[in-house]
């Protein structure tokens, strides 16, 4: 998808790997998540699903991603309580993890950051390219990688 598409889907990943990011006015990006092999997204706020969204979402590396019709999916589960179980408990873990996020860019370094990163998730270090890890973390990959190196070396 691209910014100033209308987010139509919900998207399962069978495998691979996906990046949501926004672009500056000089067409530089900034990674807003990634989702990877078995993670299932959809719009999750009614303007997300009814607007233009403002950000990109491409494949990081070779990916089987299956779609479902939002709206159509909606009208399914709808009366399906497992589903609301689950949407909710995606919801509030989405929430959790924004509210995380923001914490550890006010109050952690970049170190800390990246390590706070593989406690989370270990399986993002060695699938996503480590400039699209910097970006993520608000570091250049320079910067990333001199971390790395010193962590390595400790």
């Amino acid at each position: 998808m691209r910014a100033g598409d209308l987010w139509e889907n919900l998207w399962w990943i069978e495998r691979g790997v996906l990046r949501l990011f926004y672009l500056d006015r000089d067409g530089h990006s900034a990674n807003k998540n990634f989702y990877l092999d078995g993670a299932l997204f959809w719009p999750v706020t009614p303007a997300l699903a009814s607007e233009p969204i403002g950000f990109w979402v491409e494949a990081v590396e070779d990916s089987l991603v299956w779609a479902l019709p939002w709206t159509r999916w909606q009208g399914v589960v709808q009366d399906f309580a497992r589903w609301q179980t689950f949407e909710r408990g995606v919801l509030a873990n989405l929430l959790q993890e924004k509210m995380q996020r923001e914490q550890h860019f006010l109050q952690r370094t970049a170190t800390q950051r990246y390590q706070d990163l593989k406690l989370q998730h270990p399986d993002w270090a060695e699938r996503i390219p480590l400039r699209q890890l910097a970006s993520y973390l608000g570091v250049t990959d320079v910067a990333l990688s001199r971390i790395r190196r010193r962590l390595n070396q400790g």
